[in-house]
């Protein structure tokens, strides 16, 4: 089965905002069996939308539209939808009352006439109810096609899509199993792995293809299983992973399946029943940030400092200036002492912590851009590394996080 995708926005085409819906889309259909011909992004203008419609109804037989339903005169897609259908504007009061009680409830401007038509859809769709916004999904089917439309509001969109349409579609059209096993690796690159599993990937069954998906100092080996039965698909995808395993395992870190590293690290935290702080200089924040980002984080993660500045590490992480003037701001006893004070200030089982230079400039430090020390403290002692992670200045701090987090984890399961 063919699928083609249409987002609909001039922010999306002016680089305002990144079409993530596309992504989300193609990533669920691929579950199903479901190969998405194209995506094209179109403006918010009816020429073009129809052409849009009129050419992916040629090739696909599923077509998903995402955006244009929001209140205001530029989106047009349901006015759009009904002149391609030939079709009129019908008030349905179910969404009506739901667009009263999201004002009555959570907005505090009054309704307007405007949010009100918001409630008016094409006679022939079938109303997909958005319990999160004001614009409804809405399912057409006209003769052998589907099209969909949905909100371009990411949550909004992926809310309808796991409620009504991949159920439906799941209930409507008999697809082959696709099933995806993602190992996470780090400390190794992409061509040193490849050699290194070699004979694994020559051996493949035929149902089976892998792919090196390389970003930041990790590598994702994803392998991808198509086929009519499933148990065949199962087995055949366990025999490789434990393959796999035994020959790089010491690269692996976990499987995506079980979700990003930092929830990964998040789980193993609770399975411990230990709690971290951080206290980060050049990362900025951002390993407070994607551990709190998991849905729990509450439950060990216990706060942290961003003591950007070297005054900072000397008024809050009480890092002694002596140590700073002796060893320079970027340093392995600087990174020491910040990840042991952290854990001290903070109260908690380990503290992990980042000093470095990303750069453009030097800073504080005579140190070279690129180079990071991150260490992490615990009652099993303190632990320091130093990395050069090149010239770029996201590169270093993204790659900083993800080293951070995977030394945290190798520390998580001494205890």
């Amino acid at each position: 089965m063919l699928a083609e995708i249409i987002t609909i926005g001039d922010e999306i085409l002016i680089g305002q905002i990144v079409d993530t819906n596309s992504a989300y889309i193609a990533t669920e259909f691929n579950k199903f069996g479901i190969s998405v011909y194209q995506i094209t992004s179109v403006q918010d203008e009816k020429k073009h939308i129809l052409k849009a419609l009129e050419e992916a109804s040629g090739r696909a037989q599923l077509i998903i539209l995402t955006g244009g339903l929001g209140p205001t005169k530029d989106d047009i897609t349901k006015l759009t939808l009904c002149e391609y259908f030939n079709d009129t504007m019908v008030l349905n009061e179910e969404v009506l009352q739901h667009i009263e009680y999201l004002f009555k409830t959570y907005i505090s401007t009054p309704i307007s006439e405007v949010n009100r038509k918001q409630a008016y859809v094409p006679s022939r769709a079938e109303v997909l109810q958005n319990r999160y916004g004001t614009a409804p999904g809405m399912w057409i089917e006209d003769k052998d096609k589907i099209f969909v439309s949905l909100p371009g509001v990411p949550y909004e969109m992926k809310e309808l899509m796991s409620k009504y349409v991949l159920p439906r579609i799941a209930e409507k059209y008999n697809t082959p199993f696709i099933l995806h096993k993602t190992l996470m690796t780090y400390g190794l690159g992409e061509s040193a792995i490849a050699e290194r599993i070699a004979d694994i990937e020559d051996s493949l069954p035929p149902y089976i293809k892998l792919a090196y998906l390389p970003n930041l100092g990790k590598v994702r080996l994803r392998l991808t299983a198509k086929g009519p039965d499933k148990k065949v698909l199962e087995e055949g995808v366990k025999e490789v992973t434990a393959r796999i395993y035994d020959t790089i395992g010491e690269l692996i870190s976990g499987e995506e399946e079980e979700g990003v590293l930092e929830a990964v690290v998040g789980k193993l935290l609770l399975s411990k029943n230990k709690t971290i702080a951080t206290a980060e200089s050049f990362t900025g924040g951002k390993i407070a940030e994607q551990i709190t980002a998991v849905p729990g984080a509450s439950g060990y993660f216990v706060g942290g400092v961003v003591s950007y500045a070297t005054r900072t590490k000397i008024d809050i992480l009480k890092v002694p200036e002596e140590l700073i003037e002796k060893h320079s701001v970027v340093s392995a006893e600087v990174a020491s002492v910040m990840a042991e004070n952290i854990r001290s200030l903070m109260n908690s089982d380990i503290g992990i912590a980042t000093t470095g230079n990303a750069g453009p400039t030097k800073g504080d430090s005579d140190a070279p851009i690129g180079a990071v020390y991150i260490a992490i403290s615990s009652d099993k002692g303190t632990r320091v590394e130093h990395f050069s992670m090149g010239n770029h200045r996201v590169r270093i701090v993204q790659k900083g996080v993800h080293k951070a987090l995977e030394m945290l984890r190798e520390e998580i399961l001494k205890f």
